[in-house]
Order: structure tokens, then C-alpha cells, then sequence
């Protein structure tokens, strides 16, 4: 298992009548490729972004170690610079979702 890339959806939504800016952070950077892993939603809105899990040797003792963070805050009415945007926000203003993987394996009849 685990040969070719495995892609999942994560639907983040905004149900606030403000923008509010959000990045993507994980525990195993190397395995994964997240797009977009930072941006703006539109209030009211929604975004999917992509996890891309990177083929790689399985390791059962690895299994539940991988974890996510999406942080998000609202966005200030200039979102040009987002580095300073996370740069300058207070720890007070953050939203923390901390997300941990589960690997499913293919169960015998989807294997053939």
C-alpha cells in the first residue's frame, strides 16, 4: 500500500460574515502536499483544499502519529501581505482545528 499518491478533500467553511484567512499545517511535512495550504475565505463561503499523501515505505508504528493543524483568523481588510498577516496576528486571535490521520488499507476484496 501506500505506492501511489492518495489524495483527500478537506471542505473548510466560513460561516461568519467576515473573510477569514487559514493556512494548513502538518506534523509530517515531507509526506504530504497540501494545495492551497494557506488563503482567504470569503464569509459565507467555503474552500476544499488537498491533502496529498506522498508514496512512502508504511510503517504501522507511524499510523496515528501524523497530524494536522488549520489555523484561521479573520482576515484584516489588507490581506496583500499574508506573511505579515500571520506574522503580526495575537495568539488570542487564532483558531486552532487540530486534525489527526487515520491510514484506511485496502480491505481484501479491494485489493483485486
Amino acid at each position: 500500500p501506500f505506492t501511489d499518491v492518495v489524495t483527500t478533500n478537506l471542505k473548510l467553511g466560513n460561516p461568519t460574515d467576515k473573510n477569514v484567512c487559514f493556512k494548513v499545517k502538518t506534523t509530517a511535512p515531507r509526506r504530504y502536499c497540501v494545495r492551497p495550504n494557506s488563503g482567504v475565505i470569503d464569509a459565507g463561503s467555503s474552500i476544499n483544499v488537498s491533502v496529498m499523501l506522498q508514496p512512502f515505505d508504511y510503517d504501522p508504528n507511524e499510523k496515528s502519529k501524523h497530524k494536522f493543524m488549520v489555523q484561521s483568523i479573520m482576515a484584516p481588510t489588507d490581506t496583500s501581505d499574508m506573511e505579515a498577516v500571520w506574522k503580526e496576528a495575537k495568539p488570542d486571535d487564532l483558531m486552532d482545528s487540530k486534525l489527526r490521520c487515520v491510514f484506511e488499507l485496502p480491505s481484501e476484496n479491494e485489493k483485486a
